[in-house]
Parts: structure tokens; C-alpha cells; sequence
């Protein structure tokens, strides 16, 4: 029996780690909304990796929290060790990683979501959801609960038709033995909405009671200091180590002798597994030529014995883990607490979507994170931040947030979605961004935080101590033109300890920083000293000095790319009535219907000659109505 049980201005299915950035967004913002999760006690729960952050990932992190998100100020709280990962290259790839304490990262982000106003949080299975002239206006609960809205974000991860895979064993399940959502794929398909099958693994948990550290080497965090969240202003000092460990032959040989035991090669899995983390299994079979492979050991808090054994993600039968684990140099008595697993789930395919992320045949209707094809907790929170933004934006009556691919890696990410696809569970990497330059761990906040002020996620008092900073640091980088250094004796010795050439000829500061091998700390010792700065703002003078010419190259591409971007495509295209345009791009373009001449030109299939038509017919004005 179905009843009416309340109505909101949004709902978020889903309480991962996407759907807790959406919820929050959308209520910040000033819309009322609910956020239906199967269990409470899971709210930014890790089915796999106890971490945070790394390689673009982490300046992903530092995007959300200036846009006004939760991720980097709960890891800040609940992390047992904080790493600068990338330290010996430049900033473009410098990025932060943090191992979380599981419980305590839970239980922070549970507390904010109780404590938030305008957002009700309530445990519920959705079954189906409630369309009304095309239009989604809500949500049917597996109770009958009818909850009605404008808009509604789903984020259900890895839960959608998912089943867990372990040697020849298989049962529908969500991760970690919770239940998956079925209907609710059901429903998508009859509404026409496309699906793919994904599958993602997770490796097994061992005692550390059990692991003989001696034989492993020891992985410290960094001594200094530091968070994810501009906001963070203290930091937890007593930190835990992750210990290093490697495979060997023999390892090799049992995962060999089983491989017709495992899931990913025995035909039971179907769905297409990520690339970029693979299982032992596919390691083995597609780098044999290496004698060993590393595995992390990663605890996965402080009140427990749980260790994470990273790198040692698979779907062999338990029996046959349990040899693995013990052919492991460290590991050789250890005791497995929770075996790996695959899990094979739906996801849509994101092409589906509008760049804000919602259905293009669904108005009202956003999705966010897993489903989206997307892989890891940064790129799914990201896209939640979005959805959340974009669909109290709609409720609203404002204007929809578009991050480009020069504004933020969150740009990269929903772009590549969107206008590419992904034919396998995406992850977001360095070098999937071409203005990576600008894309940095340390300037996220001067990207992104005038965007989360003006959309009421960053508070004034933030936003005054981010006009400082940029303040602070353009009268810093003025000062250092200023200042003349000559060839003395104090600056020459400076110079020859950092194994610099010596001065000819006096040069002003602003210019002699820009030599690499000089800092602003050693500058500083040959010149008057400026007022006290602080430590970010030091880093963003010597950042820009240092890169200023490969900065402006960059800003230069963006200008040229943005000409493109700003060509915008008319709704009511008809591609079929221009000639010339290959039969493959024609057909890509109609799937995709980009929103300019730019995302056009990035869609697999779409070459330059296309593109050239394309620009030709949308400036001489012949834009061909859509035949009724």
C-alpha cells in the first residue's frame, strides 16, 4: 500500500560518499531535502581502500572543499596518517593522501548530516521512482512510502543488481554484505534509461595481532603538519605507519594454478573491471614478466585490528586466498579477518547525461558517483557535490554550475563522463588533464572558492580570510619587483649553497626567484623582510614567480580553447541536415547533443573535419529546425 509520506524540494538516494556531498549541498543551499539510505549505520562507509586523496584525487578533495563540501574537513578529523605524495616533481603532480580511521571517518560525517538544517535523513529502500508527464517528481520506498519532489539525485554506488563473486560463489549483495538495490535498476531499464555491467574487487582484511612487521618495511606519514581543508587548523600529530611487503614467485605460482578458480577468469563475471586497479589476478597474468608486486599494509583504524592488504584485490575462492596470504613475506601466519571479493553492479552510461548530471530524458532527475561509471570516493563525492548544486539550482530557479576542464580536475571528470562515455569504471588521473598546470593541490581555493561563496556553501567569514590570502599574496609578489639584489658577498654565498651561478649584475628578487633552484626562504635571508606570512601564502608567491611563464602558456591555450567553448550549439540542431559530416559523428553528436562547439570536438568519433562543418553551419546561421 502506497501513502503519502512527505514532500521535499529534493531527494537523494543514497548516503555514500556521493550522496552525502549532494545532500548537504542541496540543503546549504537552501533547498529541503530528504536523503533515503539502506542503512544508517554505513553513511560514508569504505567498502575498499581505508584512504583519501593521491594523484588528482586529492587536489579533487581540495576542489570540493572549496566549493564549500564535507570531504576534506572529515578526513582532517578521522585520518591516522597524512602524506605528500610527489614531493621530488613540481606542484602540478604534488597532491595529498591520507589513511582514514573507518569508524571515526562514519561517525564524523553522520554527525554533520544529523546536525545540518533543512536536510532529513531516514533509512528506506527506493524501489521506484515517481514520473509525472517525463518529468521525475519523486520516489516510492519498498514500505509504500511515496515521497514527493522537484528534484531527485541517485547515488547508489555499487549497490544496483550487485552480486559478490568469490571463486565459484556468487550472491546478489551491495559491498560488504549489505543489501543490494534491485528494483530500482528495474525501474531505470523500463524507463528507458541505459545500463552497463561494471565490477569492482576489494582485497581481504588480515589480524595485525597475526603480521610479523620485522620482514616489511615501514611507511611513515610526513612530519609536518597539514590537511586537505582550508579550513583545518588542527592536526593530529600521533600518527600510524602503513609497512610495505611484496609477492614472490611462489605467490605467483599458487594464483597461476588457480586461475581457472577465479571469478575474473572462469566467465563468471560479466561486468567490465577497472583498469587502473586491477586483481592480483590480472596483475599475474598481464605483467608476468615481473618477479614480484607490492602490497601495502594499511590499518584500518586505531580501535582495530583490521589491515587493509593492499594490492591483494581478488575473487579466488577463500581456500585459495588463504595460501596467498601466507606465501607473503610477513604475512606468513597471518589471519585472514574478511576474505577479498568482486562485486558486479549496474551503472548507467553516462553520455546520458547533461553536464550538470542530469537525465537528459528524465528532467528533474540527476545521478551521481558510481553509477555514473565512475571509480573511488573523490571522484564519486565530486560528482555528488555537482548533482547537489545543480538540482537545488534547479528547485531554486538559479542558474546550473558547469565547471570547464581549466577550472577544476571536477571539470575533467564530469566532462569526460558526459561527452565521452567510459566503456570500463573511470578514475581520474594526472594526465587526463590538459591544463594540469593550473590544476593544483595548492590554488583550488582560488578557483573554486569565489564559485562556493556565491552559491551560499562558503560562510563570509571563509570567504574575507580568502580575499586576504589573495591579497597578501599580490602585495607580496608587487614588493618582491621592487627589491633590487646585488652581487654582495652575503648573497653570493647564498647562491653557492644552493649550487646556484653567481650574480654578474644586481637583479630584482621578483626575477632571481625564478630560478629553480632557489626557494623563497632563501631569498628571503638576503632581503628586508617582509611582514610575517603565512605558510600557504609563501607557497602561492614562490608558486607563481617560479611557473609564470609555463602559467601563461597555459592561461594562453585556455583563451584559445575557450573560444570553442563559447561557440554554443542550438538545442533545436538538426544533424542530419548538415552535409559532410561523417555518418559516425552524426550519430555520435545526436547521442551526446553537446552544448558546444568544444564538448563536441572532445566525443570519441567526432573528428576535425567534422568539427570544421560543424562551425561553418552554426556561423553562416543555418541551423536547421528539428522536423516536427
Amino acid at each position: 500500500m502506497v501513502y503519502d509520506a512527505g514532500h521535499y524540494d529534493t531527494i537523494v538516494i543514497g548516503a555514500g560518499h556521493a550522496g552525502v556531498e549532494a545532500g548537504l549541498a542541496a540543503a546549504r543551499m537552501g533547498a529541503k531535502t530528504l536523503m533515503l539510505t539502506l542503512n544508517l549505520d554505513m553513511i560514508a562507509f569504505m567498502p575498499c581502500n581505508p584512504s583519501i586523496g593521491g594523484p588528482a584525487k586529492g587536489i579533487v578533495v581540495r576542489e570540493i572543499d572549496a566549493l564549500g563540501g564535507e570531504m576534506a574537513k572529515t578526513i582532517d578529523k578521522a585520518y591516522i596518517q597524512m602524506r605528500m605524495l610527489n614531493t621530488g616533481k613540481g606542484p602540478a603532480v604534488q597532491a595529498l593522501r591520507a589513511q582514514a580511521d573507518k569508524p571515526v571517518y562514519i561517525k564524523e560525517m553522520k554527525q554533520i548530516l544529523e546536525s545540518q538544517d533543512n536536510l532529513t535523513l531516514r533509512q528506506g529502500m527506493v524501489d521506484r521512482l515517481i514520473i509525472e508527464d517525463g518529468i521525475c517528481k519523486g520516489v516510492i520506498t519498498e514500505t509504500g512510502a511515496a515521497y514527493h519532489s522537484e528534484t531527485v539525485i541517485i547515488t547508489t554506488g555499487t549497490f544496483m543488481r550487485g552480486k559478490v563473486l568469490m571463486g565459484d560463489l556468487e550472491y546478489e549483495s551491495g559491498p560488504n554484505n549489505q543489501r543490494p538495490s534491485i528494483k530500482l535498476s528495474e525501474n531505470l531499464e523500463e524507463l528507458g534509461i541505459e545500463l552497463v555491467r561494471f565490477k569492482t574487487g576489494t582485497p581481504p582484511r588480515v589480524n595485525s595481532k597475526t603480521i610479523d612487521y620485522s620482514k616489511t618495511e615501514i611507511q611513515p606519514g610526513d612530519d609536518k603538519p597539514q590537511g586537505f581543508s582550508y579550513e583545518t587548523t588542527e592536526y593530529i600529530l600521533d600518527q600510524i605507519p602503513c609497512w610495505l611487503t611484496y609477492t614472490n614467485e611462489f605467490t605467483h605460482q599458487i594464483i597461476n594454478d588457480n586461475l581457472g578458480l577465479s571469478a575474473m577468469y572462469s566467465g563468471a563475471k560479466r561486468g567490465t573491471g577497472p583498469r587502473y586497479c586491477p586483481s592480483i589476478e590480472d596483475k599475474i597474468v598481464r605483467f608476468h614478466d615481473k618477479p614480484r608486486h607490492q602490497i601495502f599494509l594499511e590499518p584500518e583504524g586505531r580501535d582495530t585490528e583490521e589491515v587493509y592488504v593492499q594490492g591483494l584485490s581478488t575473487s579466488l575462492p577463500e581456500s585459495v586466498q588463504h595460501e596467498i596470504i601466507h606465501s607473503v613475506p610477513g604475512l606468513e601466519n597471518a589471519e585472514m579477518m574478511r576474505p577479498g571479493y568482486a562485486i558486479e553492479y549496474d551503472a548507467i552510461v553516462p553520455t546520458q547525461l547533461w553536464p550538470t548530471l542530469e537525465l537528459k530524458q528524465i528532467p528533474g532527475l540527476f545521478t551521481a558517483g558510481q553509477i555514473n561509471g565512475t571509480s573511488g570516493y573523490e571522484e564519486a563525492a565530486a560528482q555528488g557535490i555537482m548533482a547537489g548544486i545543480n538540482a537545488a539550482a534547479k528547485v531554486l530557479g538559479k542558474d546550473p554550475v558547469i565547471l570547464d576542464r581549466s577550472q577544476a580536475y571536477i571539470g575533467v571528470l564530469i566532462d569526460d563522463l558526459v561527452t565521452k562515455g567510459t566503456k570500463e569504471p573511470y578514475r581520474l588521473l594526472t594526465s587526463r588533464a590538459e591544463y594540469r598546470l593550473l590544476l593544483r593541490h595548492d590554488n583550488a581555493d582560488l578557483r573554486l572558492t569565489e564559485i562556493g561563496y556565491q552559491l551560499g556553501l562558503i560562510s563570509e567569514e571563509r570567504y574575507q580570510q580568502f580575499e586576504t590570502k589573495k591579497q597578501m599574496v599580490q602585495d607580496e609578489k608587487d614588493r618582491l619587483r621592487t627589491i633590487t639584489i646585488k652581487p654582495t658577498p652575503d648573497v653570493q654565498e647564498m647562491l653557492n649553497k644552493a649550487n646556484a651561478t653567481p650574480l654578474k649584475e644586481a637583479i630584482k628578487a621578483y626575477d632571481l626567484l625564478k630560478r629553480p633552484e632557489l626557494t623563497y626562504e632563501l631569498i628571503s635571508e638576503v632581503i628586508d623582510s617582509a611582514e610575517a606570512l603565512p605558510a600557504d601564502v609563501k607557497e602561492q608567491v614562490e608558486i607563481q614567480i617560479k611557473y609564470e611563464g609555463y602559467i601563461k602558456k597555459a592561461n594562453e591555450q585556455v583563451d584559445r580553447m575557450k573560444k570553442m567553448e563559447d561557440k554554443k550549439i542550438p538545442d533545436d540542431i538538426d544533424y542530419d541536415a548538415i552535409g559532410g559530416i561523417a555518418t559516425e559523428a552524426k550519430e555520435k553528436l545526436k547521442t551526446v547533443r553537446p552544448l558546444s562547439v568544444g564538448q563536441a570536438s572532445r566525443i570519441s568519433g567526432v573528428n576535425p573535419a567534422d568539427i570544421s562543418i560543424l562551425l561553418v553551419y552554426i556561423e553562416h546561421g543555418k541551423i536547421a529546425k528539428i522536423a516536427n
